[in-house]
């Protein structure tokens, strides 16, 4: 059951970092999630956050299906996740990120649950 939870813990990290990552290859996807236009100087820095998310969605990935990179890929989706959450509560918590917000707190059983998985003691066979 453990081993389960764990794949499925990941597989919902790789998840919620889907669509933000899908703006790398879909810029009308940034307009959508930020409001931000092509021809505003962030969306160049919102691109490549999106190609960053998709470094997010394949170790994710990856961790679901090989347990080698879920120390990483935990603590990457911890970065991600968290750090989002710090800036959007210091920030005065803008409306237009207020989805992306709740989806991130959505993700934070997972999130802890990846940690453990990842950084508990192995076990014997």
């Amino acid at each position: 059951m453990w081993a389960i939870l764990t794949v499925l813990s990941f597989l919902f990290l790789a998840l919620l970092h889907l669509m933000p990552a899908a703006a790398s290859l879909r810029p009308d996807v940034l307009t959508a999630l930020y409001g931000v236009q092509p021809g505003d100087p962030a969306f160049a820095l919102l691109q490549h956050r999106a190609a960053l998310f998709a470094a997010v969605l394949i170790i994710c990935i990856w961790a679901a299906v090989d347990p080698q990179p879920r120390r990483a890929a935990a603590l990457v989706a911890a970065i991600s996740m968290l750090s989002f959450l710090w800036i959007y509560f210091t920030s005065g918590q803008p409306p237009r990120l207020r989805t992306i917000a709740w989806a991130d707190l959505a993700g934070l059983p997972a999130l802890a649950f990846a940690l453990v998985a990842a950084f508990r003691p192995a076990t014997a066979p």
